[in-house]
Formats: structure tokens, C-alpha cells, sequence
């Protein structure tokens, strides 16, 4: 069994020859910042919102164009004809004429009105770059809380590791003292196979708790981007900051939700990034309604133009003028921009009210896990401390032959029980803490850049 077990040990918790890297919360977060291609799509859609405004400064601007071309045409006429020699005209049965024209010229228009439509294209493009940047600053945000949760798991993954570790090696050390017993005869032989069972019980939940570990390791590097295989070091022990969240009651701080969901819809970015879109929505209906009312758009063109080049400028042209175009029928189309611009208008207003509701919601749970999972912490605390003073009682009465081993063995199941629930509660609570944090939109990510 001991060869076995060792064996499936090496299988599971590789010992690496390889110098291991050390990884803390704060490198994982730094990591995921900058590696994480979410992060890299929305910096890419920033520059393009920039450049969209660009572009609707642009449309308040006359646009200017340089042309020139060139043509050469050549002429042949058959049949009796005259042509000019030196002044006279001579006799001639065909007729050749060429002719060059070289021109360049420069052109320019100026839109002067558009049915407001520029206006509400810059405002809606405005509206688009600070709801992009929102966005952004949110998805941060997101990876900061994503990173932190995952973080935990891993630690929390490696104190339950530490405890069925210590459990597994009190049974061992209770089996040899159980077989010492018997070679004595103070303890039966049906002792001895209880103590195997619970000795192999203990670890195969060793394996288990490894294989958790390994997989929350993984679930980690993998969203970090990151080589699952490598060997990474992680802190085992709670920092100052999280030492003083498991010492301090909450829920205290978040008692009117009222006024909590008020702060929240204030500071959540993804709520700001939303009544921007439902902005540039009613924008999107001015932009669509503009294709009712008239155009007008002042132009000028400048030419030069010559039959040589070296004469191009003798003969030039100006011309300016004023174009006005009232939409009298368009098929409905213009009809059909304006439904389409406030259909998404609608939808827009639709997501921001469930948006809306859904932080509420979210709130209000978290807050509610948090209260539950303080008194679990409380709780858990009390029941370590009841069930290790039970194991020492029950090991002391089966020492004097006052109590059967299974009492022993089911009151060591409880004190490990006791401890791993200790553990995941104590993490529960610190994980809700950051998750009300990121919920209410005040999770601070800039510490991290």
C-alpha cells in the first residue's frame, strides 16, 4: 500500500529539479493586465473610436482636391478637302488634325448644412470613445476580480493540501501505534484494519486535494497566459491586508442597500459606458431623421488649361457655387433609417434598465453571502477549537481502554472536517469582500499598472 501510494504521489505532486518561480497576487494581477488579449482587443477598438472622431471633426471642414490630366485626340478626314499651308489654302483629298490639352485644377466643397446630422455624428462619436474607455476601465476591473478569485483558490487549495497532509501522517503514526498495542494485546486486530481503512481513506484524499491544487494551478497560469507546466511557488500565508478583512465585521459597512445601490450606479463604469450608449442611440435617431430635411454645400473649382504644356496657364477658369438638394421622396428609406435608429434606441434603454437591476440584484446577494459567510467564519472558528478538544479527549480514553477507535477515528474526521471548513470559509469571506468591492465598482486596479 505504502509503495503504491508513493508511487501515485509522484505521479501527481512532481518534484521539479528546476529552479521554481515565485508568483504573488500582485504579479499575477500585473501579468494579466498586460498579457490578457481582452485587454489588447479594447485598446484597438479605443484607437478606432479616436480615429472616429477625427473623423467627425473632419465633416465640419471643407475638403480640397488637386486634379490633372492630360489628352491627345487625333483626326483623320477622307475625301476632297482643303488644307492651309502658308496661308493659302491648297487642294488635299484627306485631312489629318491633332489636338493636346493639358489641364490640372483644384476643387473643393464645404457642406454648410446636413439636417444636423454632423453635429449628432460628433456627439455620438464622443459618446462612443468615453464609453470605450469605460469599457475598458471595466474589463480591468473584471481582471483584477477574475485573477484575485483565482488566486485564492489555488491558496486555498494548498492549506486543505497542508491539513489532509497532517492527517494522513497522524494516521500513520496512530497505525503504528495501534500495531504496537496489539503486538501487546491491548488492542484487537479489528483495531488494526479500522486504522488501515482510515490510514488509506486519508490518502486517497491526499490525491484528491493534489489533483485540485494542480488544476486551480493550472486554471490560474492558464488565464494568465502562462505554461500550465511550469513550476510556480505560490505564498501560503495571509498578507496584512487580508488578515485584517477576516478580523473586521463587513457587513457593517454596507447596511442601507439603498444608499449602497446609489453609490454603485455611480461608480460602476459599466453603467456609465451604458447611458453613454442609450446617448449615442438618440444620437443614431438625429443622424437617421436628418435625411428629411435639406442639404446645401457650397463648392469652387479652379482651372488651369492649355494645348501645351509651357501655355498652361493661359487660359483659366473660377467658378463657385451653392448646391441645395430637398428630399422630396426617397422610397421610404430615410423611413426606414429613422425605425431602425430608434428600434436600437429602445434596446438600448432596455439594457441600461436591466443593467440597472441586475447590479441591485448582485448587491444585494453578495451582501447576503457576505453576512452568511461571516457567521460561517465565526462558526468554523468555534467548531475547531470544540473538535480538537474532543480528539484529545476521545485519544485519551482510548489510550486508557475507556472508548472503542472508532470514536478516535470519527472525532479525527471531524477535527479535520472542522479545519478544512475553517479554511473555506475564511476564504469565502475574503473573495465576497473583493467581489462586493468589484460589484460596486470600487475595485482599484490602477495600483497594479
Amino acid at each position: 500500500m505504502r509503495t503504491l501510494f508513493a508511487f501515485i504521489l509522484i505521479l501527481i505532486i512532481p518534484i521539479s529539479s528546476f529552479a521554481q518561480k515565485e508568483l504573488s497576487l500582485k504579479q499575477a494581477i500585473q501579468i494579466a493586465l498586460h498579457k490578457n488579449s481582452s485587454i489588447q482587443k479594447g485598446l484597438n477598438n479605443l484607437e478606432s473610436s479616436e480615429s472616429n472622431v477625427k473623423q467627425s471633426y473632419g465633416n465640419f471642414l471643407p475638403t480640397l482636391g488637386l486634379g490633372a490630366s492630360w489628352d491627345w485626340t487625333r483626326s483623320d478626314v477622307s475625301g476632297f478637302g482643303t488644307v492651309v499651308i502658308g496661308g493659302v489654302q491648297v487642294p488635299s483629298f484627306a485631312v489629318t488634325t491633332q489636338t493636346r490639352n493639358y489641364q490640372w485644377n483644384i476643387n473643393t466643397n464645404w457642406t454648410l448644412f446636413d439636417g444636423l446630422a454632423n453635429l449628432a455624428t460628433l456627439s455620438k462619436t464622443k459618446n462612443e470613445l468615453k464609453s470605450a474607455k469605460l469599457s475598458l476601465e471595466r474589463l480591468k476591473q473584471d481582471i483584477v476580480f477574475q485573477t484575485t478569485s483565482l488566486y485564492y483558490d489555488i491558496i486555498n487549495n494548498q492549506q486543505q493540501l497542508k491539513v489532509n497532509k497532517d492527517n494522513l501522517k497522524w494516521n500513520k503514526k496512530n497505525l503504528e501505534t495501534i500495531r504496537e498495542r496489539n503486538k501487546l494485546g491491548a488492542a484487537t486486530l479489528a483495531d488494526v484494519y479500522q486504522q488501515e481503512v482510515a490510514t488509506g481513506n486519508s490518502e486517497l484524499e491526499l490525491i484528491k486535494t493534489s489533483n485540485s491544487f494542480e488544476i486551480a494551478k493550472s486554471n490560474l497560469l492558464f488565464y494568465l497566459g502562462l505554461d500550465v507546466l511550469e513550476e510556480y511557488v505560490f505564498s501560503d500565508t495571509l498578507t496584512t491586508e487580508e488578515s485584517e478583512i477576516l478580523n473586521t465585521d463587513l457587513s457593517k459597512d454596507y447596511k442601507n442597500l439603498s444608499d449602497i445601490v446609489d453609490n454603485a450606479l455611480n461608480s460602476r463604469l459599466d453603467y456609465k459606458s451604458a447611458q453613454l450608449n442609450l446617448e449615442s442611440a438618440v444620437n443614431g435617431v438625429t443622424i437617421a431623421k436628418s435625411g428629411h430635411l435639406p442639404r446645401l454645400v457650397a463648392n469652387g473649382f479652379y482651372t488651369w488649361r492649355g494645348d501645351n504644356i509651357n501655355d498652361i496657364d493661359r487660359s483659366k477658369t473660377l467658378s463657385v457655387g451653392l448646391s441645395l438638394n430637398i428630399p422630396i421622396f426617397t422610397g421610404w428609406s430615410v423611413d426606414n433609417r429613422v425605425q431602425f435608429a430608434k428600434v436600437d434606441m429602445k434596446n438600448k434603454e432596455v439594457e441600461l434598465n436591466d443593467l440597472q437591476r441586475d447590479i441591485k440584484r448582485q448587491i444585494q446577494t453578495t451582501y447576503l453571502d457576505l453576512q452568511a459567510a461571516q457567521k460561517g467564519l465565526t462558526v468554523s472558528q468555534s467548531n475547531v477549537a470544540s473538535a480538537g478538544e474532543n480528539l484529545k479527549i476521545e485519544q485519551e480514553r482510548y489510550s486508557l481502554g475507556a472508548s472503542k477507535l472508532l470514536d478516535v477515528l470519527v472525532a479525527n474526521s471531524n477535527y479535520t472536517k472542522a479545519l478544512s471548513d475553517l479554511i473555506n470559509a475564511q476564504f469565502a469571506y475574503i473573495v465576497l469582500s473583493k467581489k462586493l468591492k468589484y460589484y460596486l465598482g470600487v475595485l482599484d486596479y490602477s495600483k497594479y499598472e
